[in-house]
């Protein structure tokens, strides 16, 4: 496949007087991974929704939206044969043990029996849950409710996979785990559409990044190259309550840029020495100096104080 699997030019999304996707335009190349980046409520989980079907975008003369060449609207059941979705939500069947939970939903694709007890163990096997198999749902971890959700979404073999907040609440050991099986669905020829808090999990899965605030898309490039163009290569946090550091506050070099957020000031510069020069004057005690990174770049983007539309 080389054309785009999805493209979204001027898409919209209107909820009476309140526009939740505002605009917005982008394409997915196959074998590549998409990040939406933005506060809660800016239109990121709405967006994919209309991807999938489970929304319809507003219809206006300038606008479309195409997911395999084929219209949402007009042909979602053969979207969704090519598609897996991660929901927020670990909506598993407690009643029913981990291999009965996949049996189920292969049902859905008219799997032969045969076939789905085939694909249900090679899933298992590359989830790391063969041996959870007969466990009911309510003794599964968290991160084993993550993984059988994930492989759930991968029964069909799809090409695009749809992922919303897939890692969320789980410690870093599942979540690297989680990273390494989704790394190598993307080397596998799947396509990646990516919501996350996780500005990290970002950095680590996508290969394109695009920050959403009040619904419009606002910056948009690589990860790397964002953080490139966007801030500065070096940030000093300085917390407000250290000892002696309000009174230096007002005299720093001219080749740096400070934000202020909660009780922290930081002050950026693309001048290593300059930052240690300040870190040295303030005794260095509760400073911090480091790289910039995602996080920077999305909350100079979208701001530190929270979303009205939160």
């Amino acid at each position: 496949m080389t054309e785009p699997v999805i493209k979204a030019v001027n898409v919209n999304k209107s909820f009476g007087r309140l526009r939740a996707v505002d605009q917005v335009s982008f394409s997915l190349p196959p074998d590549t991974c998409c990040a939406f980046l933005g506060p809660n409520g800016a239109g990121k989980t709405t967006l994919m929704k209309m991807i999938y079907g489970r929304a319809w975008r507003d219809r206006t003369k300038d606008s479309s939206l195409t997911v395999f060449g084929r219209d949402p609207q007009k042909d979602e059941l053969t979207i969704k044969n090519l598609t897996g979705v991660i929901s927020q939500e670990d909506n598993l069947d407690e009643d029913l043990n981990v291999i009965q939970n996949l049996l189920l939903y292969a049902r859905f694709y008219a799997m032969p029996a045969e076939k789905a007890k085939q694909r249900t163990e090679e899933l298992l096997k590359f989830l790391e849950l063969s041996d959870k198999r007969y466990s009911l749902i309510r003794e599964l971890s968290g991160g084993m409710k993550r993984r059988l959700v994930i492989a759930r979404a991968l029964l069909n073999h799809p090409l695009l996979l749809i992922l919303d907040e897939p890692t969320t609440g789980l410690d870093p050991q599942v979540r690297h785990l989680i990273w390494d099986k989704l790394r190598e669905l993307k080397q596998s020829g799947t396509a990646m559409l990516l919501t996350t808090h996780y500005m990290e999990e970002a950095f680590q899965l996508s290969d394109s990044v695009i920050i959403m605030h009040e619904g419009k898309n606002i910056m948009q490039g690589t990860p790397a190259g964002l953080i490139k163009e966007q801030v500065e290569k070096y940030v000093l946090e300085i917390p407000f309550n250290r000892a002696g550091a309000s009174n230096e506050l007002t005299s720093f070099p001219p080749d740096t840029r400070s934000e202020q957020g909660g009780s922290m000031l930081r002050l950026y510069s693309r001048n290593l020495d300059t930052l240690k020069a300040v870190s040295h004057r303030l005794n260095g005690t509760g400073c911090f100096l480091r790289q910039t990174n995602l996080e920077d770049v999305f909350l100079k983007a979208t701001g530190r104080m929270l979303n009205e539309r939160q």
